[in-house]
Order: structure tokens, then sequence, then C-alpha cells
């Protein structure tokens, strides 16, 4: 299984990389617009906090419209209790998209449509009718000449009953037909997996299996980290992990990869009594060390590749004992969030070998930058400044930072197949000096993403195929 996943993601990356994207953090918008601010005021919000992407829970028109000419990437939702209607009529999916999408672009920048949320989950009744009405609301897109926005649906992490250790996760046996019907839907019409993942849920019902430090992406002490024993991935956080364990369940329906989005997570900043983990300090932990984590623009452990891009739940308080909003209705905050300050802060002048990381997937990163990758390792070769300590994690430090502070300028991305990332840390020790913003004129360095980090700093296709390719192919030699 693992061999098949690593060959998706080969086919995956080589047939998209012109259609790359910038990794992303969104957010979702639940409630009643009657009890939020005005449509207005939400998208003042939006822009003042540089939030790109927003997941609309009620496609009210008002907040559509008043999101066109932002540039923001909107997600409309269909209700689950219009998925009966729309999946029994063609007519009744076409007049939808001309209420909901056709009359706002290309002022709103809709991109995609997500069919419910949860259905299988949440609403029994609407199933047999969820795979019909995503087939006929795609096919009033295209008849729309709307080919460029997506139709998927929002799935739980509960139909997939044991999903640690991810390499053996498989979905929930008793929906097979169904999940297959999605994932050959999903296949056919290019589109991605949305997946509804909550760490703090999965560390509550564990009762402390796994550390709080875990879920929130902290570190963790040497013996106290996750590794799949099958796999011997490094897991460093939660999310990662259900994530992985998605990606195993959809290869052992379906080939190839279909890409995974995370249409919600979060962590709520109050709860009940004995919710002791609920707390703001906690709730911001976790939504910046996600910010973070995604801006690494790395996947997980069996799909370095591909981008993890997830959108936090949620922008607004709703009116439950569990608070996950980052706001309260009134528009005051109840910490502070900052996406744009965020990716900011998680750009650096060093790249370096991801704590953690499979060691084959280093020895494969390292061996092509200081060969195809044209690194200077005369430092780390025995008896020179940066040879001790001698482990595959610190030569391969030097080797990435050698080899992205010559090429970033040409286009060259952190990425090693996910086992580097960028720090602001200066690595350097003794007489072993890294290159680096800070000791050298390699300037500042652009955001960590898979692909273009913006206007003026895009990454080539030749790099990333040399780059992502080679290592791929590398990492099969070790499976």
């Amino acid at each position: 299984m693992r061999l098949e996943l690593w060959l998706g993601s080969i086919l995956f990356i080589f047939g998209s990389l012109s259609n790359v994207t910038v990794a992303f953090v969104g957010i979702n918008i639940a409630g009643e617009l009657s009890n939020l601010p005005s449509p207005e005021q939400v998208v003042a919000i939006l822009r003042a906090h540089k939030i790109t992407h927003v997941r609309l829970f009620n496609s009210d028109v008002r907040l559509i419209n008043a999101l066109s000419d932002t540039g923001i990437e909107v997600m409309i939702s269909v209700a689950n209790s219009d998925i009966m209607g729309i999946g029994k009529s063609p007519s009744a999916a076409a007049s939808w998209i001309n209420t909901h999408v056709a009359a706002f672009k290309p002022a709103t920048n809709i991109t995609a449509i997500a069919v419910g949320s949860e259905v299988i989950s949440s609403t029994p009744t609407a199933v047999p009718f969820l795979v019909s009405a995503m087939n006929y609301l795609y096919k009033a897109l295209l008849a729309s000449n709307l080919n460029d926005v997506k139709v998927s649906t929002p799935l739980s992490m509960d139909l997939i009953p044991t999903p640690f250790p991810p390499s053996t996760a498989t979905f929930n046996h008793s929906w097979n037909s169904t999940i297959y019907d999605i994932l050959e839907f999903l296949k056919n019409s290019n589109s991605f997996y949305m997946l509804n993942a909550y760490p703090y849920k999965d560390y509550i019902q564990h009762n402390g299996v796994f550390p709080i430090q875990y879920a929130l992406f902290q570190p963790l002490p040497v013996v106290k980290q996750i590794v799949d024993p099958n796999t011997l991935f490094h897991y460093e956080s939660m999310l990662d992990a259900m994530v992985d364990a998605t990606y195993y369940s959809i290869a052992a329906c379906i080939t190839p990869v279909i890409p995974i989005i995370v249409t919600e997570t979060g962590w709520p900043w109050a709860g009940a009594a004995n919710e002791s983990a609920a707390t703001v300090e906690n709730a911001e932990t976790f939504k910046n060390n996600l910010i973070k984590r995604v801006l690494t623009g790395s996947g997980p452990p069996s799909q370095p590749g591909i981008l993890m891009n997830s959108y936090i739940f949620e922008l607004f308080n709703e009116d439950d004992n569990r608070s996950y909003g980052v706001y309260f209705r009134n528009g005051s905050a109840v910490y502070s969030l900052d996406l744009g300050d965020s990716m900011e802060n998680n750009t650096g002048g060093f790249c370096v070998a991801r704590k953690g990381a499979d060691p084959d997937g280093l020895q494969s990163g390292l061996n092509w930058a200081c060969g195809q990758g044209q690194a200077n390792c005369s430092a780390i070769q025995s008896g020179q400044p940066c040879y001790l300590p001698n482990t595959v994690q610190n030569h391969a430090s030097y080797a990435y930072n050698d080899y992205y502070q010559r090429k970033r300028v040409e286009g060259a991305t952190c990425d090693f197949g996910g086992t580097a990332i960028i720090t602001n840390i200066d690595p350097s020790y003794g007489s072993c000096i890294f290159k680096g913003s800070s000791n050298s004129s390699a300037g500042r360095v652009s955001p960590p993403a898979f692909g273009p980090v913006g206007p003026t700093g895009s990454a080539s296709p030749t790099h990333r195929v040399h780059e992502i390719g080679y290592l791929m192919l590398a990492t099969l030699l070790f499976c």
C-alpha cells in the first residue's frame, strides 16, 4: 500500500504542476448571518486579517455579494436539507447553480461547492441522493461554463473507525459503496477530498493515550514520539496522522491519490466543566501552530508533496457550550490571530531537515542536494567544520540550506519530499556556518510553499520536477 501511495503522489504532482497553488489556511463562517455582524463588517474583518480563503456554511447571497472584488477564494455550501431535492432533479441543481454561483461570478471568486456537511455521519436520509446531487451540480457548472468550480462533500473522521496507525486505516465497511461512489466522482471531476478533522475531539476521546502536545503541534521528547510501526513514519502532530489515515483509507478503495483539503479543524477556547483542555491558551496555540504547520508547504509523511491546506473552525462563536470562534458575535476578538502575520513570521533565513523526518527520505534528499542539486557539501566531509555530529539529520540540514540559498532566486523551494522546513533560528554552531538571510546577501526568504509564492516569486516547474520528482522516485528504492 505504501508503494501505491508514493506512485500516486508522483502521478498527482507531475499531473498538476501547472496548477500548483500556494499553501493557505482559510476560515469557516458558520451560523445564521442575522446573528453576525453585517456582511460588510464580516468582509472588513477578513481583509483586515489577510484571510484569503473562506468557507460559507450558509450561502447567503448578501455575504457572497459582499465578497465581490476582494479576491478572497470562496467555498459555498449546499445545506444538508437541500441535498435530496437537488439529487432528484437536474433542473433543481441548475437553478441552485444559477442562484448561488453564476449570478456572482466572476466578481466573487467562488472556487468550490461543499455539498452538505458530514452527510453520511449526520443525515442518513440524504445519503442515497448525495452523489447524484454532486453529479447534477457538476454538470450544471459545466453547462454554465463554470469549469473552474470544484464540487465535493465534507466527510468526518468518524468514517474511519481506527485511524491509528495511519497505514492500516480503512473506511467503515458499512459505507463502502457510497464512499467508493464519492471517490469515483472526485477522481473523474478532478476534485479534492474534503475532510473534517478535529485533534481536540480525538485527544478527548482517547483520554490521555496521546499527549496534549501532540494534538497542539508542539514538539515531543524522543521517548514520546509517535511512530507508525508499519511505515516507521514519525508523526509530529495528530492532524498529520489524521490526514494520512484518510490517504491510506482512500488508497484502499481507489487509485490514483485524491488530494485532501481539511475543510474543518479547530480547538475550543471554552467547554463543559469536565473539558479542562478547552482553554483560550490552548485554542490560540493550536490555531497559530496549525498556520505555521500548513505554511511549511509540505504534506503529511505519506504525501509530502501535497499541500495540507486547512480551514479553521470558525470565525464567529456559535450558541453552544463549546466555543470554537476566533471572534465573538459583536466582532471583538477572543484572542489574537492573523494569517498574514503568521505567514510572514513563518519565513526565515534557513532551510533545514525536519525533526523526525524519515531517515531514508533524508538520505535521498542529501544525496540529491550534493549531486544533482549542486550544493557545496565540502563542509560536511570528514575533518571539515560541519562533519560532526556525523548524522544524516545534520548533514542533510547543511546540504538543504546550501542548495536553497544558491537556487531559491531561480525558484527553488525548501521541501525535499517533505523532509525539510524553513526556520528563523540560525542552525550554525562553532565554526560550522550556515548561509542565510542573516549572514549572507541572499536577502529575505520567500514564504515556504509548494509552488508559486506570489506574483514576484514563483517556483519554476523545472525545479519542482527535479526536486520533488527525483525525491519521490528515489524514495521508492527504499520502500
